[in-house]
């Protein structure tokens, strides 16, 4: 049997996975499981539901506000409106059990969003050392348009909101500030732990913004950071994705954060900025538009024809791991 390191599994071995699954051509599946794919979408009467299940498991801290977060970006990342969110919550026999905390984060998190929560499971488990939240976000889509990451067009612009590894940082400040104090300055340590609320790991607001424009791929980077990201939507588009890895913003405080524990910041979990391929005549609107809602965005690059896969600018194949560089620490 074989054995994998932790994170996601290896592209090549989920990707046969999910191709034995049984869902071509049953009635009503608009998105179904493929590489690079978040969420799911089904047609259900006259509306369309999107649905994201994502698990919480490099945080030990605020896990509840991560779990409604990442999930609420996989369905906004499709166009749609985040409306209900369910839970699994497993809890390690010994060790911390902050049940009132994650119901308390869960909750506020819910309510910033204007989720209601429906349901869960909350249970003590064996063989667990943290919390570990397993998250549901369901949403509708606005009409019969269900944006895909496969759906980048030759030609289309890539844009990055915000910046890289926004949660790693958040992650390093909070697990493992206390190591890292005599080497960095408090303050700094203090800002990168509030990366968590500001620039924030939520993608909603801006997700709602490029679909209403017309994206043409919307992908919510985590595990491996926004390369694996790139990569992952330039596999589902069947693309090249050229890449100006220079002009990735890195905010000094991950940089900083980074270089004391040896991580890659572009390959590094990155909830809180959110890829997007439009066509290029839009991208100068889509751009005021996100500052006028207080995010920043870059271009990072271009879809182009050719076999799909990541590149850099002087046509260098870029590899990505399915392991996140987190996972290190």
């Amino acid at each position: 049997m074989p054995h994998y390191p932790a994170g996601k599994l290896p592209h090549s071995r989920l990707d046969k996975l999910l191709g034995s699954l049984p869902v071509a051509g049953r009635a009503g599946v608009v998105l179904g499981p493929g590489i690079g794919e978040d969420a799911a979408a089904v047609r259900i009467g006259g509306r369309t539901l999107v649905v994201a299940t994502d698990p919480v498991t490099f945080a030990a801290e605020r896990v509840g506000w991560y779990a409604v977060h990442v999930n609420a970006n996989d369905v906004a990342a499709c166009g749609a409106q985040p409306r209900w969110f369910s839970a699994c919550i497993l809890l390690p026999e010994r060790g911390p059990q902050p049940v009132g905390d994650i119901f308390r984060d869960i909750t506020r998190a819910c309510q910033e969003l204007k989720v209601a929560v429906i349901g869960g499971h909350t249970e003590v488990t064996v063989g667990l050392d943290r919390p570990v939240v397993i998250g549901q976000m369901m949403g509708l889509a606005h009409g019969d348009r269900v944006v895909r990451s496969g759906g980048a067009r030759v030609g289309h612009v890539i844009v990055l909101t915000k910046a890289a590894a926004i949660e790693a940082t958040a992650i390093i400040a909070r697990e493992r500030g206390s190591q890292l104090r005599r080497r960095c300055p408090a303050g700094l340590l203090a800002r990168a732990a509030r990366f968590l609320f500001d620039p924030g790991i939520s993608v909603v607001r801006e997700a709602m913004i490029a679909a209403r424009m017309g994206a043409s791929g919307i992908h919510d980077p985590t595990e491996g950071g926004v390369l694996t990201g790139l990569w992952e939507m330039a596999v589902a588009s069947d693309k090249q994705f050229v890449v100006d890895t220079q002009a990735v913003p890195v905010l000094p405080e991950t940089r900083h954060l980074c270089e004391l524990t040896g991580l890659d910041p572009l390959r590094s979990i990155g909830s809180g900025s959110l890829l997007v391929t439009i066509e290029p005549r839009k991208v100068d609107d889509l751009l005021r538009r996100l500052q006028r809602a207080g995010v920043a965005a870059a271009r990072i690059g271009v879809v182009a024809a050719g076999k799909p896969g990541l590149f850099d600018s002087g046509a260098r194949r870029i590899t990505v791991s399915a392991t996140d560089e987190i996972a290190r620490l």
